[in-house]
C-alpha cells in the first residue's frame, strides 16, 4: 500500500468509525494525572493548586485531591503474513486486507501518548516493528506489509507467535491478532493449538481476534477439474468441483471450522470479529467497535 492509499484509508476510517476502539484509559494507581482519585489532608509539599475548597471549608482543615494516573495505551498487532494469507478471489487478498486492518487499528487507537507495535508472522519467523505513536505505526504497518508472501512452511506457527509476543510485550494493553486462523497442518477440529496461548494472553490484556476470510474459504464453486496447491506445504490434489458430493463435503467442513473457531475464541475470553475480502470490512469493523463500546 502506498502513502497515498494510506491517506485514503485514514479518511475512510475517520468517517466510518468514530471514537477510539479501546476508549479512554484510566489508571488504577495514584500518580500524575488529571482525574481526582481521593481527598487527603494537606501535607507540607503538596501542590496548593489541588486544594479542595469545599472539603476544606466543611472540615476547617486544608485538604487536597490526589489525581489518578493517566495511562497511555500500548497496542500490539500480530499480523499473520504466512502463505495462506496470500489468497483472494474477490476485491482483495486476505494479506492485503490484514495490512489495512493493522492500519485501521493504529488510527483508531491514536491518542496522546498511545503507541502501537507490529509483530509480523512470516515464513521466516517473527519480525517486530517497535512501538511508535499509533498513527505513525499505522502508516508504517501498511507500507511495510506491502510485500509478497513467500511459499513454504512457516518456522513459527500462530500458537508460538502469540506466546512469543506475550513474553516480549510485557506491559498490559490491547493485543490484536489478525489471521485466517488456518494452520500449516490443515487441522480443522477443536481443540485448536492457539486456544491456550490466547487464553494466557487475555489474562493481562484485552485481546481482539480479527479473523480474515475469503468467500472461497467457505464454499467451492462448480468450475470443473482443478489442481489445488497448498502454498504452505506444497501438497497438490486434483479434484472435480463438478461433483456435488465433493462441494457439499467442502462446504460442510468449512462451516464447521468457522463455527468452531468462533466458539474457541469466545472460550478464551477474547473479542472476535470476522472480516471478509468480498464485503465492506470497515462497516463491519465500525459495528464491532460500537458493540464493544456499549458492553
Amino acid at each position: 500500500m502506498t502513502l497515498t492509499a494510506f491517506g485514503d484509508l485514514e479518511l475512510r476510517v475517520r468517517r466510518r468509525v468514530s471514537g477510539l476502539i479501546y476508549g479512554d484509559n484510566e489508571g488504577v494507581r495514584l500518580g500524575p494525572g488529571s482525574v481526582a482519585e481521593e481527598i487527603v489532608r494537606y501535607q507540607p509539599g503538596d501542590d496548593v493548586r489541588r486544594i479542595d475548597w469545599n472539603v476544606t471549608a466543611r472540615s476547617m482543615e486544608p485538604h487536597v485531591w490526589r489525581p489518578r494516573a493517566d495511562h497511555e495505551l500500548e497496542t500490539w498487532v500480530l499480523l499473520d503474513e504466512t502463505p495462506s494469507m496470500a489468497f483472494g478471489t474477490d476485491i482483495t487478498e486476505k494479506g492485503d486486507l490484514a495490512a489495512q486492518v493493522a492500519g485501521a487499528i493504529g488510527l483508531l487507537t491514536d491518542g496522546p501518548g498511545n503507541r502501537m507495535g507490529v509483530a509480523r508472522l512470516t515464513v521466516d519467523g517473527m519480525a517486530y516493528l517497535r512501538p511508535l505513536a499509533s498513527r505513525k505505526a499505522a502508516r508504517r504497518a501498511v507500507v511495510t506489509s506491502d510485500q509478497p508472501a513467500r511459499d513454504g512452511v512457516a518456522e513459527v506457527d500462530l500458537t508460538t507467535a502469540i506466546d512469543e509476543l506475550s513474553r516480549r510485550a510485557r506491559r498490559p494493553g490491547l493485543r490484536v491478532i489478525v489471521s485466517d486462523l488456518l494452520g500449516a497442518d490443515g487441522a480443522i477440529d477443536r481443540p485448536f493449538a492457539w486456544e491456550r496461548a490466547l487464553r494466557r494472553m487475555a489474562v493481562r490484556n484485552q485481546v481482539v481476534v480479527v479473523e480474515i476470510i475469503d468467500p472461497r474459504d467457505l464454499s467451492l464453486p462448480d468450475v470443473g477439474h482443478l489442481v489445488l496447491v497448498d502454498p504452505e506445504s506444497g501438497r497438490q490434489r486434483e479434484i472435480s468441483t463438478s461433483d456435488r458430493r465433493t462441494r457439499h463435503a467442502f462446504d460442510s467442513a468449512a462451516r464447521r471450522f468457522r463455527s468452531d473457531t468462533t466458539a474457541a475464541v469466545r472460550s478464551t475470553g477474547c473479542q472476535h470479529v470476522v472480516l471478509r475480502t468480498d464485503q465492506d470490512w470497515l462497516l463491519e469493523l465500525a459495528r464491532f467497535v460500537q458493540r464493544w463500546n456499549r458492553s
